[in-house]
């Protein structure tokens, strides 16, 4: 699927380490009185089987052939589930994380821009630039069952940011990394406009292998760009957090509480799954804007094995 078929793109200029194009046929709603947000780490589009999938493919007895097919399927679901509004509201603005480009693992599909062009919105996507021809360090072997990026892949995976409003202002964010260069450490930042307001917005993808006081100097790098952008402005954070434990999560919300930053969802919210285990991994935090009702959109399944997370926002 070529988004440049699907929709006629507008041609647009892009920051250092940023790719970006226009799709977007109607912005959203400047009447309305709330617009909403969604983060989703759409996991390359592979599934949501991580365990088992992971475990039949070292032995062999997944088909890479169907690979492609099987990408365009669930960039097909995630679209009618972010437009339709049955699963959840339809979403003005959508973070996504693990979001490949041409990468095998991804059957060689550009995910953010292909889902950026079945939805009619503006994308943004910056990519991991991930060393090339130097190994990853090892993982821990519960974390190991993920399909990696081949050495010899020219393709890449990234942070990626949709928007029906307009987006200015993008910034690549590179975050503090520790023991290995390949893991996520990228945040991708932009300035919303809603109602003639600037609203800064904060695309983040946390080390799901680092230790949580690691995890929590790079939440602080974040923080930093946001009072450095965004001191005076309402805020929001989203992304996939890597909160794997009860103490990654309860240390996590008391770092951005204390920064004035607060979240609609209950600390051990499930937002991603595989068989009986289920982690709060996801998060919405916002500063300087009111919630008017958020969820977790548990029935989208087959696409990943995150749950899209959303909230319905206002100014106060």
């Amino acid at each position: 699927m070529q988004g440049r078929n699907l929709v006629a793109a507008k041609a647009i200029s892009a920051p250092h380490g940023i790719e970006q194009d226009d799709f977007s046929t109607a912005e959203a709603d400047s009447g309305a009185a709330t617009f909403t947000v969604a983060t989703f780490n759409i996991r390359y589009g592979v599934g949501q089987r991580l365990i088992s999938g992971g475990i039949l493919r070292r032995l062999g007895m997944r088909n890479a052939r169907r690979r492609p097919a099987l990408i365009a399927r669930n960039i097909a679901l995630a679209a009618r589930a972010f437009a339709e509004g049955r699963l959840l509201p339809r979403a003005d603005v959508i973070a996504l994380q693990e979001a490949d480009k041409a990468t095998r693992r991804a059957g060689g599909h550009h995910i953010a821009r292909e889902l950026a062009a079945a939805l009619g919105m503006f994308y943004a996507h910056a990519a991991m630039a991930k060393p090339r021809g130097v190994l990853p360090a090892p993982r821990q072997w519960y974390l190991d069952f993920e399909e990696q990026i081949g050495i010899d892949d020219d393709g890449d995976s990234g942070v990626a940011l949709l928007s029906r409003l307009p987006l200015r202002d993008l910034e690549r964010i590179e975050l503090p990394w520790f023991e290995c260069a390949w893991r996520p450490r990228l945040a991708l930042a932009g300035k919303l406009i809603w109602r003639d307001f600037p609203i800064f917005i904060f695309c983040v993808h946390i080390d799901p292998h680092a230790s949580t006081s690691d995890r929590l100097v790079q939440h602080r790098a974040v923080l930093a760009k946001v009072e450095e952008r965004a001191a005076s402005c309402p805020a929001i954070i989203l992304g996939d957090f890597n909160t794997l434990s009860k103490e990654s999560c309860r240390t996590t919300r008391a770092l951005f509480e204390e920064h004035g930053f607060s979240s609609p969802q209950p600390t051990g919210t499930p937002t991603w799954r595989s068989g009986p285990i289920k982690l709060h991994a996801d998060w919405i935090f916002v500063r300087g804007l009111d919630v008017v009702r958020w969820g977790v959109a548990r029935a989208l399944r087959r696409v990943s094995d995150h749950w899209p997370v959303w909230a319905e926002l206002r100014l106060p």
